[in-house]
């Protein structure tokens, strides 16, 4: 055997050693694994679980509390977790963040909502710890549609839920995962979506140094900013509809799409109802043209009514005409299932089928995001009218006010500290690595608000695309859903990048099969998602495939 030869073996085993299961170190049965939690931690259960079709790897499931206290309301609070040990493990760590006002252990299967179903860290051999961030939501059934908001009222547990149960809970897991296994956590991810995106960014921040790689999707990082656009959504709606259902119905949202699509649809070069050349569209797109004339037919809006869009995609203002929030873009997914349950109207019966926003969204702004917090009564009717009553002058400087009770402004409590002018310096200097997702056609957060964080980010620090990477979905609202192209593997690139510091390029992304939006043409297809600034632009040759477009600068 030549020196090269050997060498090149050598390089083999190294990397065959990062990768091989480590389960033949455990320390203890899974079921006694309560012998090895750190003082201050309580193990509530500890089983195995045999691989399934719906988990399919064997694994240790294992439940516990941590940080328990009585809050200054005289109420109970604990850290609840989950944290699932595979038996084959690669020695990696995930830490799953999860989304909404969190307060329910969500599963720690480390998935992502564009992944396949039975994919993700878990499914990856990734131990996966997963959290309540420090309260139950279902403690105040007595509150009714609030009840998941009680724990705002107390300002450590805003806290946690800010940022603090994250930070005390990822050493905790890790050290009972390497006592487990009586070997390293390698590498460490931390991955999640929506509010899930916003603990991601948060810890690229607060946690610089304890994370190799980030995911976050579509993320609500000036969360209490973004709350106030419900009330400015709700109010905008009332002022066009008698009810929040009746302000649009579906076929005027479908005829906003159609005529976004005939402004912008060919301005990447094909025509095929993707729109990837985002910023070119909100330029080509006039909202005049949305308006019906003398004689038009019927594919087309009241004036009204396409005023009230433009009012509502200008995001909220106070009197003096300053931005509270963010604008949004012109886009397709306007005329998604996923875009009207989050602000016209929801399947849900106990919330009279109001929309997300108008209940879950009216409920934080109220009593989570502004201090002092507004105590309300939990029906639909009530929540609703806080939102119509909400001041832009008097309430709205709330989400960043502070008091005796309230230390600090939700603001400061939720979102990244250096927010509005990102650098993200320690998280480079400890080598992190970073992917960030978002649909332009997001309801909630505003894919602009995330595109001009990124592009402050790179202005803020020339190395910023060395170490942060982002995405934007066209099509896609709060996750998957519209027409668009949905379905992407985000974990490997970000594995590939912190692990072989190979950079991640173009994502490919598959418009679904099971996609009842799009077209029968159009599922299946396969396109390139480009890092920000570039745009995939169609080249030539097979229209379904992601090899016929070629990213490029947008304009």
């Amino acid at each position: 055997m030549t020196r090269r030869q050997e060498l090149a073996v050598l390089a083999l085993l190294a990397l065959l050693a990062q990768i091989a299961p480590l389960a033949s170190l455990a320390a203890v049965e899974c079921g006694a694994i309560a012998e090895l939690a750190a003082d201050g931690m309580t193990i509530s259960e500890a089983a195995a679980v045999p691989a399934s079709d719906e988990v399919p790897v064997a694994h240790c499931l294992v439940r516990g509390r941590m940080a328990e206290r009585v809050g200054t309301d005289g109420l109970p609070y604990a850290i609840s977790f989950e944290l699932r040990l595979p038996d084959d493990w690669t020695g990696r760590f995930a830490h799953q963040f999860n989304g909404g006002n969190d307060g329910a252990v969500v599963p720690a299967l480390g998935r992502l909502g564009v992944l396949p179903a039975n994919d993700g860290a878990l499914a990856r051999g990734f131990a996966v710890v997963s959290s309540d961030a420090g309260h139950d939501g279902s403690a105040h059934p007595e509150a009714g549609l609030v009840g998941g908001n009680v724990f705002g009222l107390e300002f450590e547990a805003r806290r946690d839920y800010g940022y603090g149960a994250a930070a005390t809970l990822h050493p905790a897991a890790i050290a009972l995962t390497e006592a487990y296994y009586e070997a390293p956590v390698r590498y460490t991810y931390g991955l999640g979506s929506s509010n899930g995106g916003r603990h991601a960014l948060v810890a690229a921040s607060r946690m610089a140094g304890s994370f190799d790689g980030l995911v976050a999707g579509y993320p609500g990082f000036k969360l209490p900013r973004a709350a106030l656009q419900h009330a400015w959504d709700v109010q905008t709606f009332r002022s066009v509809g008698d009810s929040l259902a009746e302000a649009f119905t579906r076929n005027e949202l479908d005829i906003v799409a159609a005529h976004v699509l005939l402004a912008c649809d060919g301005l990447d070069g094909l025509e095929d109802a993707l729109v990837f050349a985002i910023d070119d569209c909100q330029t080509a797109f006039d909202p005049e043209s949305l308006v019906c004339g003398a004689g038009e037919p019927d594919d087309c809006l009241p004036e009204p009514k396409a005023a009230a869009l433009v009012r509502l995609l200008g995001g909220p203002r106070n009197s003096a005409g300053e931005q509270l929030y963010s604008e949004w873009d012109w886009d397709t997914g306007i005329a998604s299932d996923g875009w009207r349950t989050w602000k016209l109207e929801s399947p849900v019966a106990p919330w009279d089928h109001k929309p997300i926003i108008a209940v879950m969204g009216a409920g934080s702004l109220a009593q989570v995001f502004t201090t002092p917090p507004t105590l309300l009564a939990g029906d639909a009717a009530s929540l609703e009218a806080f939102l119509m009553e909400f001041d832009f002058d008097v309430d709205a400087p709330k989400i960043d006010a502070t008091n005796a009770a309230f230390p600090e402004s939700a603001m400061d409590l939720m979102s990244p500290p250096d927010a509005d002018a990102p650098t993200l310096d320690a998280f480079e200097a400890a080598g992190g690595k970073l992917i960030v997702f978002h649909g332009v056609s997001d309801p909630v957060f505003s894919f602009r608000d995330t595109a001009n964080w990124y592009e402050s980010l790179l202005d803020n620090n020339p190395d910023g695309a060395g170490f942060a990477r982002f995405y934007a979905v066209p099509g896609m609202p709060h996750g998957p859903g519209g027409v668009a192209p949905d379905r992407f593997d985000i974990l490997t690139p970000l594995i590939d990048w912190v692990e072989r510091g190979n950079a991640p390029g173009p994502l490919v992304a598959t418009v679904r099969e099971d996609n009842e939006a799009a077209s029968a043409r159009l599922r299946g297809a396969t396109r390139k998602l480009c890092p920000w600034p570039s745009i995939a632009r169609y080249t030539g040759n097979e229209p379904t495939s992601s090899d016929s477009f070629g990213c490029s600068d947008a304009n």
